[in-house]
């Protein structure tokens, strides 16, 4: 046989994402749910449309999230959870509104970022020690709720129901002339 034919095959034809080990056997890794490693998978996928930089500046919309198969009301609790686990930091928080939206920007915290003075990754998911460090940390942060976001849903709810409540209180003539279409 020849050298040519005992090489090994390492070449990748395409775009590739690329995490360690190390970090795959971590228990800050081995504890996420399924949101949030598909959410992890999204924000990386950003990564390599910005050609492996801009980390820290990597602007995901919701609507991005959900269109690559995340449930929505997963969304939040997924990036609350990869924060807490520390695979991700949320660099700019976004905020929609009537007139001006702006989208979240995020850092993945294991790979490396352009910026002089944290250019290399921080790995921070390495603080985590224990199985049952990260699943307290993971519990707790999918569980956490935004208080701003709870108070807007609390006002868009009491909103909807005054609307309903409208709707069924309006006065019905009492010498109405026809009821289902029969005149009386």
């Amino acid at each position: 046989m020849s050298r040519l034919n005992k090489r090994r095959r390492t070449k990748i034809s395409g775009q590739f994402s690329w995490r360690l080990i190390e970090m795959q056997e971590s228990p800050a890794y081995r504890v996420l749910s399924l949101s949030a490693r598909r959410v992890l998978d999204r924000i990386e996928i950003e990564f390599a449309h910005h050609g492996g930089t801009d980390n820290g500046n990597l602007p995901v919309r919701f609507d991005d999230f959900e269109h690559y198969g995340i449930h929505r009301h997963s969304i939040a609790p997924a990036l609350r959870e990869l924060v807490a686990l520390r695979f991700v930091e949320i660099t700019e928080v976004g905020h929609s509104g009537a007139d001006v939206r702006t989208v979240s920007k995020y850092r993945l915290t294991y790979q490396t970022t352009d910026n002089k003075v944290e250019g290399n990754p921080t790995n921070e998911w390495r603080t985590i020690k224990t199985i049952e460090e990260a699943e307290a940390l993971a519990i707790a942060a999918r569980n956490s709720k935004s208080e701003r976001a709870v108070a807007l849903g609390r006002l868009a709810h009491e909103r909807r129901e005054q609307r309903r409540s409208q709707k069924t209180e309006r006065p019905v003539s009492e010498n109405a002339k026809t009821s289902a279409g029969i005149h009386h």
